[in-house]
């Protein structure tokens, strides 16, 4: 996904009903919390088969940045609608926020990020 209006753009990915997205959504918000005016937060709902498919869905709950999974996890040969199993636990505010700040730097040293 292409970055917007020179923010970076989070796309969180999640299922009805999976028990984990509660903890990675509040770990987002505190992630970006002060970054507010560079993030563009996408949540997206996965609701068939057909679209898990079509963005190769890694499970719930899955955040890109700037199209890249936080783990860098590849997309699967066959998606499915289900929970995502994180093997260290699901990532931390911190994890979340050192790869953001990455990204950040990357955008300035290739676009000219400014800060406001």
């Amino acid at each position: 996904m292409a970055k917007t209006e020179n923010k970076i753009v989070l796309e969180f990915q999640i299922i009805e009903d999976c028990p984990n997205v509660p903890q990675m959504l509040s770990n987002i918000h505190r992630a970006i919390s002060g970054l507010e005016d560079k993030i563009n937060l996408i949540e997206r709902i996965i609701y068939t088969p057909e679209i898990a498919a079509q963005i190769g869905f890694r499970g719930s709950p899955t955040l890109l940045i700037n199209g890249e999974d936080l783990e860098n996890l590849p997309s699967p040969k066959q998606a499915s609608i289900s929970c995502r199993y994180y093997p260290n636990g699901i990532p931390s505010a911190k994890q979340i926020r050192e790869k953001i700040e990455e990204k950040i730097n990357e955008f300035k040293i290739n676009h000219s990020f400014t800060d406001n």
